[in-house]
């Protein structure tokens, strides 16, 4: 999730270079709520394994 933040927000800063304002700011936006969603899951993950003493099974 966090790549994809980080993908939108190169998108974002090309598509200013270029003068694209409009999709400059949608990209920025949705970078903005996937990099959130990234830390609120993380925070989540991260107090579920120290009250659980476990790691969380990775996606992978």
């Amino acid at each position: 999730m966090l790549r994809w933040a980080l993908i939108f927000l190169v998108v974002a800063i090309i598509a200013a270079i270029f003068g694209f304002g409009g999709i400059a700011g949608d990209a920025a936006y949705i970078a903005k709520i996937l990099f959130f969603i990234f830390i609120i899951v993380f925070l989540i993950s991260l107090i579920y394994s120290l009250v659980t003493g476990k790691r969380p099974r990775s996606p992978l």
